[in-house]
């Protein structure tokens, strides 16, 4: 895994709570393509983080083709439309420069998107994390999980209050999801072997959607840093300060000072909950190292 030292000691220090501090992704995108001597490993991880974004573009251009891109990805407006074009023929073959799950959504969006009960987001999103979830690095793989998990736990605590079928609403494979489906537990038997489940049978409590969503940002931001605490300058510490970034350029476009209050005390909250070490508390990217 390459060593991108340069980059990470030229980039800000970044803080949940102090959103105007970051750089916007597209710069961050800028300087890792001018990085020298890359390799194919490293540009796959760097792809994946991207791949994110062109599914929403996808879906953006899908649904709103008028519109401009909405995210920052691997692939100009112009491939995308010929994605969408050549996905559509009768006689179409995989396009190597596209994951296969993109072409096989497209089609599937042309088929159902008029149909009662296809979410078309949820379903091209669960296609993306499965695909990342198959990724080289560890850190990669393991965040797709966590997304995921995150996603479904938050979906079952939700229907378990409402008194929902728990099954229509769980999406993917993988184990946490057979125990969710499966334990009448009030943590799905999942407590102890994930410390995040408590902390979010607390979050699926709270009332207000914006707060819910800060806190689960919190709780990923926290998990970024326990994973590359001790790997500060490689690719998946790249990854993890892309992560973080996304996350600041959403928020960003709220009330920042009430933002950065409430992400003090949410992380706060939650260091406490976690029991985080105390030098797993301040950012793991750190300048003039």
């Amino acid at each position: 895994m390459g060593n991108f030292y340069c980059l990470m000691t030229g980039l800000p220090t970044i803080s949940l709570n102090e959103t105007e501090k970051a750089l916007p992704v597209a710069s961050i995108k800028e300087l890792i393509e001018e990085e020298q001597g890359t390799s194919k490993a490293d540009k796959k991880i760097i792809f994946t983080f991207f791949l994110e974004g062109d599914c929403r573009n996808l879906l953006s251009v899908l649904q709103h083709p008028q519109l401009d891109l909405p995210q920052v990805g691997n692939y100009s407006r112009e491939e995308l439309e010929e994605l969408i074009e050549s996905s559509s023929d009768d006689m179409f073959e995989d396009d190597p420069r596209f994951p296969a799950f993109m072409p096989k959504f497209i089609r599937e969006y042309n088929a159902s998107k008029d149909q009662a009960g296809f979410f078309a987001e949820d379903a091209l999103m669960l296609s993306y994390w499965e695909y990342a979830q198959k990724a080289k690095s560890s850190l990669v793989s393991e965040w797709a999980k966590l997304n995921l998990n995150i996603s479904n736990l938050l979906t079952a605590l939700i229907a378990r209050q409402q008194n929902w079928n728990i099954s229509s609403y769980i999406k993917g494979e993988n184990e946490v999801n057979e125990t969710i489906l499966s334990s009448k537990a009030k943590d799905f038997d999942l407590g102890r072997e994930y410390d995040y489940v408590g902390q979010l049978m607390q979050i699926v409590e709270c009332e207000n959607p914006v707060e819910k969503e800060r806190r689960i940002d919190a709780l990923k931001w926290l998990w970024l840093d326990d994973q590359t605490f001790f790997d500060e300058f490689n690719t998946d510490a790249v990854y993890a300060y892309l992560c973080k970034t996304q996350m600041l350029e959403r928020w960003r476009k709220l009330d920042t000072a009430y933002g950065k209050e409430r992400f003090e005390t949410i992380i706060e909250n939650l260091r406490g909950e976690a029991k985080v070490p105390e030098e797993f508390l301040t950012s793991s990217i750190k300048n003039n190292r």
